[in-house]
């Protein structure tokens, strides 16, 4: 019984390299491993065993290697042979010579076949996890789709076929809600290996999500004409992308809106409802945080270099809609430009210079003129007293 038990793993082979993708040579290894341990299972680890597949029989076959010794030097059975025994075997045999022995691989025994078909299994199983995270790893960065599963600690488990992807809380919309069955898309984030297999992590509240989508369907985008440079997200509720083109033929807006917004609305429809802003990249930073402001209209725009800050002026009657629904709108422009944003109103910053200026009335000999030139060039406002007057 236990020659079938053998006899099936070296069948097994074919089928298993097959079935599960796995290179041939990978099971014959796993194979050949799985004999060693079941024989030293049974002959103990002393005895020189190793175990090679004949490629001509499918059968994996045992051998043990004993040192060629004189009869008067013999010793030890398990390792030694006397050499007019190694002579019966090989009649070209020398003293010291090492000589490999086949044994029967049907004395290893019901258990040690189990034990090797568990090894076998085991490593099979390794190969495959390792095929799925080099093929996910090299898929990383992507969008994929599956069918939702189950949820576990919040997280969403999506069957992608050959394995399964997490969803955790952080990476999902707020607001959605899968039921086993549904479809589900998302960006490939992140592709682990851990000791229970490949661990792979999609998003569907990430930037990288939205750019992948407007790829998927703006061709001007995926061919390089349209360039997305910049992208800010708050997941299910609004988004701002930043957009160039290479061809001045080409409108990047217009490119991702499409025609009476199809491809805008594409997308918007994928991540459920979120409105997206789509806005001209520029290299004047002023003029880019004016368009990330967008609806808004921008008075004027005082830029503090040093520390990437910039004060933005708009109407009385814009101040809402530059902040936005609980400060949505400002909080997108400054994450999208990468600037701190302070917006203030035309009263506000007409009550500000007044009050600068008036401050730096309070130094001696300071006049309503200096004052006013010192607060122009950008001091006042955005420095101290005590620097302004260094600068005096």
């Amino acid at each position: 019984m236990a020659g079938d038990n053998f006899s099936d793993l070296s069948r097994m082979i074919e089928a298993v390299s097959k079935e599960k993708s796995i290179d041939k040579q990978v099971v014959i290894d796993a194979v050949i491993q799985g004999m060693l341990v079941a024989a030293r299972k049974k002959y103990g680890t002393y005895r020189e065993i190793e175990a090679q597949y004949n490629e001509e029989s499918g059968e994996v076959e045992l051998f043990e290697f004993k040192e060629v010794v004189m009869p008067e030097d013999f010793i030890d059975e398990e390792i030694e042979i006397k050499l007019d025994e190694a002579r019966e075997l090989n009649p070209d045999i020398q003293i010291n010579d090492s000589i490999g022995i086949k044994l029967d691989a049907t004395e290893l025994g019901r258990i040690a076949a189990q034990t090797a078909k568990q090894i076998i299994t085991q490593k099979v199983r390794d190969a495959e996890r390792e095929i799925i995270y080099n093929e996910f790893e090299q898929r990383r960065g992507e969008v994929a789709s599956g069918i939702a599963r189950r949820v576990e600690r919040g997280m969403i488990v999506v069957d992608l076929g050959k394995t399964e992807a997490f969803i955790p809380l952080r990476e999902q919309i707020p607001g959605e809600v899968y039921k086993p069955g549904d479809r589900v898309q998302g960006y490939l984030l992140d592709v682990r290996q851990t000791t229970r297999g490949p661990q792979i992590i999609m998003s569907r509240a990430c930037e990288q999500y939205l750019i992948k989508l407007f790829e998927q369907e703006v061709p001007e985008i995926y061919d390089g004409i349209v360039q997305i440079v910049a992208a800010a997200r708050e997941p299910g509720a609004r988004a701002k992308i930043a957009v160039v083109s290479k061809d001045p033929a080409v409108d990047p807006v217009g490119a991702c809106v499409g025609m009476k917004g199809s491809r805008v609305q594409q997308v918007v429809q994928e991540l459920r409802g979120e409105k997206i802003d789509i806005i001209n990249w520029d290299e004047d930073i002023a003029r880019f945080a004016c368009n990330a402001l967008a609806p808004a209209e921008i008075s004027r725009v005082f830029v503090d270099e040093s520390n990437r800050e910039m004060e933005v002026v708009v109407p009385d009657t814009q101040l809402s809609l530059a902040i936005g629904r609980k400060g949505q709108n400002v909080r997108l422009a400054s994450k999208i430009s990468g600037w701190k944003l302070d917006i203030l109103s035309e009263s506000s910053a007409s009550q500000k210079t007044a009050d600068a200026i008036f401050n730096l009335m309070l130094i001696p000999n300071m006049t309503e003129t200096m004052a006013q030139n010192i607060f122009q060039s950008g001091f006042g406002s955005f420095q101290s007293l005590a620097g302004c007057g260094k600068l005096m």
